[in-house]
């Protein structure tokens, strides 16, 4: 071959220039695409986020008391300090609210009913109009528009005309009502402030109506009298990058501190947005430094498949070296023959690689969890992808380099006299080298452990990505396979022992080949360890994460669905809205319940209370948060339950008398069919015989229904406020027929209250509850013992029947306590206390879907849904969280390629150097089935050496590592507390599959050496 002597030298190894080139080739690519990956992953999380973060998470709000005089200057200021904090002007809105002005024809009134005026920018682009005309500036008559609900509240509509006086202004005001209209999202969080606008109507201690909208022109020229007036900022953010976030952050909270430097003392700003930047770059550098784990892994066990390469390479030319050093080559000659040498075969991949990572990244697009989370990776190739590629590219030119230049001293008789059997322990091994990286890998995997992500604080203040945490997994890695190659010689011994004392040839020959020379087989049994062992906590990884997302999402819902909002509106009364919501489509089980904050012997926590009887059907609890199951917690929740008094039929109006001897504050508590608890106020009753109705209907609201029968349980006293006053039920009525009166009665005295029940209350005892972990801790109580505790600051007596790790629903570190809906409610009754709303629904559906789209359509009943499977498909979409994945799919490929290979190239070049031990032996007689079994044997002692070891490492390093590098997108810690899972089905069939193709590579070898035996026969 004519050419330089550098490519004719590279050239007359084929076999290993195609292992090298394949080796940087696919650790170039795979880098670089990775590079890409977490890049694209990191841009595509802060679009994402910033799509779909909702109104109240991107504006920003400035409010201050403004008049007709200061209001042009201080607009101006405003709208400059939002343009200059933004990247991109916002659309800024500015909103007004006056004083209160008398409704007409209550001028006399001592306490007339009041309403106000108001304006909001493009309030025409967020409501429709149902009758009328928008109003417009100008004329003597101020044009004004009103919402539906509050024309429906006043009786007010288009065309009708009025004059009015304000409370703080005397001046009469003639309005013109000229449009009636309904906002296209009454309940979003656009009119989170503006309750009057959105609802019609505030009762207080005046009741409100309003606001009539008016132009801004309006407004400002005749009710800016000193009133409020707020800007909002909206902002665009779809093209904000990872960059941008913590300067933006930054800008915004500025806005508040250069107004009030600039004269505006009473400007007032607020925004969450800042926080949300800031999150979302904690959460973006987050996903960054953990997708760097896999890198580093591929990095170590790419640069390990070089290094056998390489030594392959020098081992096979030492003698080749030895020889030209004898003949006079120099050092410098040597290196130069072998650096050239290798970037002949680095520098193609660091070209080819910037334009192979794109394609590689298409073939991740096709990931399930990719392709649903609307990720569409797109990357170029750029200047920082290439200098990536080169960098890459240039450490494995000098990774081949190296054993080429550690044996370039030796002359020909010291390579002869070092030619032999080699010891049975390396030189890492000797050096303790593998002690020491399984030092720093403890210390590395103990950070990761402490800190909860692979970053931490810099000098500076900051975040920054920890190399020591990041690297903690690789190292691992590689000090566990370290420490199983001092295996190698114990076993390869033993086995030889027991081979040989078997009568067949094959086994007894192979172990004593390995026994002989345990070093070989040492490096393809590592590489292939490092391989199956970062194969299989990838698969972990994922499939921990997917499980993760699952568990999250159902301990955030806690149910099915979860329903939330007022217990008690217009559209939907308490009685109305368990009808409502339990006739949705799909709904199986369903339960009312309260949740909220209180306070349990002076510690903060979210008291739960839900029909403990449904607990099994609709209490999402992991069986792992409870050594008690949720089965057994349903039947030992249930306590003493409150009797009742059931009303015939499906009764409209209710009718009580009752005398009483004193003025008496009195509200009766009554229930339905579906477990709600309504108190209903009766007023004042006067000394004497008094008579009350009740309009039941108006307990269900415009659109519900109430699910009969109703039960009264009891008449509730808060005090008496002249001394003692002593109650007796003489009459009960429903639709104006009389119903047989039980005994009712009580006394009340001063401030204390009273309770008069219409059946028998339970008898006193322990309220059966179930605390969380860290609560019973606190209480000094454990599962089955029973104490006292102050929950909302009234002393109970508790019997703890289980403890949680965490309470569904329950935040990070949150205590919380969950009693028995009915059981709680009549404990409340037997105190004298009113009963606790049902503020949620906990709904199961087979099929949730059906439920939430028509829960919205119905904006109107006021309802939060919050959905676990729509949540679980929420969480797993985020790109933030879920990039990690695509990452440990790009390194598991990527690792079993490199196995394949080293084992390929390892394998073929130690069966072409023995390739006259094995002529010799089918000379002397040895069956091709004998010789296949040698082979078999020798090859399979790293096959299956390596499978186990791999699959304990990753055992090993799963269950220290993978819990902790698995996060929410916001890069907070995952709550339930992750479980290790590992996918045993697919671990086995991947450990099969490269099983068989590792021994497919053996048969093939064996069947080329038959074939080179007759080929060395005829060169005879």
């Amino acid at each position: 071959m004519r050419g330089p002597l550098v490519v004719k030298r590279a050239f007359s190894e084929p076999l290993l220039l195609l292992a090298a080139f394949g080796s940087i080739l696919l650790a170039t690519t795979t880098l670089v695409a990775l590079t890409m990956y977490a890049s694209s992953i990191a841009d595509a999380g802060v679009r994402r986020a910033m799509e779909t973060a909702s109104f109240g998470q991107v504006a920003a709000t400035v409010s201050a008391s403004v008049t007709a005089e200061t209001f042009p200057e201080l607009d101006r200021s405003v709208r400059a300090e939002f343009g200059r904090a933004y990247t991109r002007a916002p659309a800024v809105t500015t909103s007004f609210r006056s004083d209160s002005y008398v409704m007409p024809g209550q001028d006399g009134r001592e306490r007339p009913e009041l309403f106000r005026f108001g304006s909001y920018d493009g309030l025409d682009q967020h409501a429709r109009l149902v009758s009328g005309a928008w109003p417009r500036a100008g004329g003597d008559r101020v044009e004004a528009a009103i919402s539906l609900s509050a024309a429906s509240a006043t009786g007010l509509e288009a065309g009708q005309e009025f004059t009015t006086k304000g409370r703080l202004d005397p001046r009469p005001v003639t309005v013109r009502i000229v449009g009636v209209f309904q906002l296209n999202d009454p309940f979003g969080e656009r009119w989170a402030g503006e309750q009057l606008l959105s609802r019609g109507v505030e009762r207080g201690e005046f009741t409100t109506y309003g606001p009539l909208m008016v132009p801004r022109e309006t407004f400002v020229a005749r009710f800016a009298t000193n009133v409020n007036a707020t800007w909002t900022a909206v902002p665009d953010l779809r093209a904000l990058t990872p960059a941008q976030l913590r300067p933006l952050a930054g800008a915004i909270e500025q806005v508040g501190e250069r107004l009030k430097a600039g004269g505006c003392g009473n400007c007032v700003t607020a925004s969450r947005l800042p926080e949300i930047l800031t999150q979302l770059d904690t959460a973006s550098l987050v996903a960054r430094s953990t997708m760097l784990i896999p890198v580093l892994q591929l990095l170590l066990l790419a640069a390990y498949a070089l290094m056998l390469t390489a030594r392959l390479l020098a081992d096979h030319r030492r003698m080749e070296v030895a020889l030209l050093r004898s003949r006079g080559a120099g050092s410098v000659r040597l290196a130069t023959l072998a650096g050239g040498e290798a970037l002949l075969v680095a520098l193609p991949c660091a070209i080819a690689a910037p334009f192979l990572g794109p394609p590689l990244l298409a073939l991740v697009n096709l990931l399930p969890w990719i392709r649903a989370s609307g990720v569409r990776l797109a990357p170029t190739a750029d200047l920082g992808t290439f200098l990536v590629s080169f960098g890459v590219a240039l450490a494995a030119a000098v990774l081949l380099v190296l054993p080429a230049l550690a044996g370039a001293r030796r002359t020909y008789v010291e390579e002869q006299s070092a030619r032999g059997r080699g010891g049975g322990r390396g030189l890492i091994e000797r050096a303790g080298a593998d002690l020491a990286v399984l030092v720093v890998a403890g210390l590395a995997i103990w950070q990761l452990q402490r800190y909860g992500a692979p970053v931490t604080a810099t000098v500076g203040g900051a975040l920054g990505i920890d190399p020591l945490i990041i690297s903690g997994p690789a190292l691992a890695l590689l000090a566990g396979g370290m420490l199983g190659l001092r295996l190698v010689p114990r076993i390869s011994k033993l086995a030889e022992r027991l081979t040989s004392r078997r009568p067949s040839l094959a086994p007894a020959l192979g172990a004593w080949q390995v026994s002989r020379r345990p070093l070989k087989y040492a490096g393809p049994a590592l590489l292939l360890t490092m391989a199956i062992a970062i194969g299989i906590v990838s698969m972990a990884t994922a499939a921990t994460w997917r499980s993760s997302q699952l568990d999250q999402a159902r301990h955030q819902a806690g149910a099915d669905l979860r329903l939330s909002g007022p217990a008690d509106s217009p559209e939907l009364g308490s009685l109305g809205r368990g009808t409502t919501f339990t006739a949705l489509p799909g709904v199986t089980a369903y339960s009312p319940g309260f949740r909220g904050q209180t306070e349990v012997s002076g510690e903060n926590a979210l008291l739960l209370s839900m029909d403990a009887t449904r607990l099994a059907a609709l209490f999402h609890l992991r069986p792992d948060l409870s050594a008690q199951p949720v089965g057994e917690l349903s039947r030992t929740l249930v306590g003493a339950k409150a009797g009742k008094l059931d009303l015939p039929g499906r009764p409209a109006t209710l009718t009580l008398r009752a005398e009483v001897t004193s003025e008496l504050p009195l509200r009766l508590v009554l229930s339905d069919a579906l477990g709600v608890w309504r108190d209903v106020p009766l007023g004042v009753l006067r000394p004497g015989e008094n008579r009350i109705d009740v309009d039941l209907r108006a307990l269900a609201g415009r659109s519900g229904k109430i699910t009969y029968p109703l039960s009264l349980r009891g008449l509730v006293a808060s005090g008496a406020p002249k001394g003692t006053a002593r109650l007796t039920l003489t009459g009960l009525g429903a639709d104006g027929r009389d119903l047989a009166a039980p005994e009712v009665s009580m006394e009340v005295k001063g401030t204390e209250s009273a309770v008069a029940a219409f059946a028998p209350l339970p008898p006193s005892g322990p309220l059966p509850v179930v605390l969380t972990s860290d609560l019973a801790a606190t209480l000094k109580l454990s599962a089955g013992q029973s104490g006292r505790a102050s929950i909302d600051r009234r002393v109970l007596d508790i019997k703890v029947v289980g403890v949680v790790d965490s309470m569904p629903t329950a935040a990070a570190g949150q205590q919380a306590v969950l009693a028995d809906w009915s059981t709680m409610q009549a404990y409340e009754l037997a105190a004298a206390q009113l009963p606790r709303p049902a503020t949620e629904w906990w709904l199961a559906a087979s099929e949730t879907a059906p439920a939430v789209k028509t829960l919205k359509t119905r904006p109107e009943w006021d309802v939060t849904v919050l959905d676990q499977r729509e949540l679980a498909a929420e969480l797993r979409d985020d790109p933030l969280a879920s990039g990690l994945q695509g990452a440990l799919i790009l390194g598991f490929l990527a690792a079993v390629v490199f196995a394949a290979l080293g084992f390929l190239v390892n394998a073929a070049v130690a069966a072409r150097e023995r390739r006259g031990e094995f002529a010799i032996l089918r000379a002397l007689g040895v069956s091709p089935r004998q010789m296949f079994g040698l082979l078999a044997m020798e090859q399979a002692f790293v096959i299956v050496l390596s499978l186990a070891a791999g699959t304990g490492l990753a055992v090993a390093v799963g269950v220290l590592v993978v819990p902790h590098i698995v996060l929410t997108g916001q890069a907070s810690a995952v709550v339930p507390a992750v479980v290790l899972d590992i996918p045993w089905g697919a671990t086995a069939a991947m450990l099969a599959l490269v099983a068989a193709v590792l021994f497919a590579i053996v048969a093939v070898l064996a069947r080329r050496l038959r074939g080179d035996r007759g080929q060395l026969v005829e060169e005879r």
